[in-house]
């Protein structure tokens, strides 16, 4: 199992929807997948269920967050309490035991929304930033070895180890605000793999420096800690420091002629030829000394997902399903009807582009096992 984060300082990259539909060809390539929503904003939850369910999940859910553990075992009766585990339940509910510095429930893990036979969500709720503030307060614990502090910092690769281990995932894969704070700080920090999707424009490059710049300094305080901390409580951490995957150009403007390979206009490729200078720049050599020169100089997949679809994504998420799934929705409305059949081999040929983009991904996760 692989844990991969995909992450950009800058928003509007296209970073959720590029998720989401990773995740969904995996899935369809025989790949289990479990979706992690650390974003706040609960976008990417949005996404994968009705907003009427995720209402549901956080009502149900809201008396131990806002009251916590102890609290809710008193006051809830005992049959109502332990219903709580037999359905889906947030991320923040997950951690809402280490916020509070009380016993986890390893063994009782709340079942995931399932979004197709390989492919599962936990979602995300707004009060995702109490776990953030935790982590600050305790940052500095974790240097002292305090447990507590140790068990914040790892509590999400840690989910992440125990779904897997109980429903056999091959990929568990976090969606993450644009923020370089605390929480995504910890995340990017813990996560085997980190792939970057770009717009080609200055905007991004300066994501990728910021990125850089953040992973240095976030590796430096780790190492300086693992020198500190016993090696039993070393074992709480991940074996390797986060790996570099690579960079996409995602959602971009498409060229009306075909004289350019990447059929982007004149500007955007003069961007995006700066794509992977910026990154040898920033991206510490060691986080990505597993990928070969092509790998960290050419896009994931080349240009198989590298231009805008237009309104596509506004249907797949319309309809809560991937872009090549769209015209085979029961439930269209009548007037989406006729545009989605209009341009149903569109629709359906991103299938094809977006199992290019994950064959060469799996390429490259594969490489995170080399030295």
């Amino acid at each position: 199992m692989k844990i991969i984060s995909i992450f950009n300082n800058k928003g509007g990259v296209g970073k959720t929807t590029l998720t989401y539909h990773l995740a969904h060809i995996l899935a369809e390539m025989g790949k289990k997948v479990l979706i992690l929503d650390m974003d706040s904003q609960c976008n990417m939850s949005l996404y994968g269920m009705q907003e009427e369910k995720l209402e549901e999940i956080w009502r149900d859910e809201n008396y131990v967050i806002d009251n916590g553990f102890d609290s809710a075992k008193q006051q809830m009766k005992v049959e109502d309490f332990n219903n709580l585990f037999q359905s889906t339940r947030t991320m923040h509910f997950l951690l809402k035991s280490v916020e509070e510095g009380v016993s986890d429930f390893d063994d009782q893990l709340p079942p995931p929304i399932k979004l197709t036979n390989n492919l599962d969500l936990i979602p995300s709720r707004l009060t995702l930033f109490k776990y953030e503030n935790k982590i600050a307060d305790r940052w500095s614990g974790m240097f002292l070895g305090e447990p507590l502090s140790i068990r914040t910092v790892t509590r999400i690769r840690k989910l992440a180890e125990l779904y897997s281990e109980k429903n056999h995932y091959d990929f568990v894969i976090i969606d993450t605000s644009p923020s370089l704070g605390m929480l995504n700080k910890v995340i990017i920090s813990t996560v085997d793999g980190l792939m970057i999707p770009c717009l080609p424009d200055m905007f991004s490059l300066y994501g990728i420096k910021n990125i850089g710049e953040a992973l240095t300094q976030w590796q430096r305080e780790f190492k300086t800690c693992f020198q500190i901390i016993s090696e039993e409580k070393r074992k709480a951490f991940p074996e390797k420091p986060v790996r570099f995957l690579g960079y996409t150009i995602y959602n971009a403007k498409k060229r009306s002629d075909n004289s350019e390979y990447w059929k982007l206009p004149k500007a955007h490729f003069n961007y995006a030829q700066q794509i992977p200078g910026s990154i040898k720049e920033h991206i510490d050599e060691k986080l990505r000394e597993h990928l070969s020169e092509e790998m960290v100089k050419n896009p994931i997949g080349n240009n198989a997902i590298l231009h805008s679809h237009n309104t596509l994504t506004n249907m797949a998420q319309k309809y809560k399903t991937p872009i090549w799934k769209v015209p085979a929705v029961n439930c269209l409305e009548p007037s989406d009807k006729s545009t989605i059949s209009g341009n149903r081999a569109i629709y359906k040929a991103t299938k094809e582009k977006y199992k290019q983009f994950a064959d060469e991904f799996l390429t490259r996760v594969a490489t995170l096992d080399d030295k």
